[in-house]
């Protein structure tokens, strides 16, 4: 396996809602996954920066209330670049209409992937396996531990 040399750093975003946290189905590099919504970050960006733009691109509005929850503690190799090293930092967000996100609906975003949906994932029903990405599921649990803890 290819040696690890640089460090893939994403930010990804936290939006619960009527009892439900929401999810991005979306296509990366030919495989379809769910995970939390956001992305990479960009030469010149800080973190904050990096998760407004993701919002504003994917989802069409402006993320607000951003409070850190889980920044990656543990060491990833990326799944999909193997010379990468992969640190994801996560934030709660608000948005001014979660409403306006249909439930399995085309991400309503100008930036979105083609094919990504948004939906929401009700909590009570909710397992660490709704999500693919190994820290995405860190933080899946997380969430559920925090609703039982």
């Amino acid at each position: 396996m290819k040696e690890v040399d640089r460090f893939n750093i994403r930010v990804y975003g936290l939006l619960f809602h009527g009892g439900s946290v929401l999810v991005s189905d979306e296509m990366v590099q030919g495989r379809r996954i769910t995970k939390f919504p956001g992305g990479g970050m960009m030469p010149g960006e800080g973190t904050l920066d990096c998760l407004r733009r993701e919002i504003r691109e994917e989802i069409g509005q402006e993320a607000g209330d951003l409070r850190h929850f889980y920044t990656t503690d543990f060491f990833q190799r990326s799944a999909f670049r193997p010379e990468d090293q992969i640190i994801s930092i996560y934030y709660s967000f608000s948005l001014p209409r979660p409403d306006l996100l249909g439930n399995g609906l085309p991400a309503p975003g100008t930036g979105a992937e083609p094919g990504q949906v948004f939906r929401w994932l009700p909590l009570g029903m909710a397992r660490v396996e709704d999500v693919d990405l190994p820290i995405d599921r860190v933080v899946m649990r997380m969430v559920l531990d925090g609703l039982m803890g």
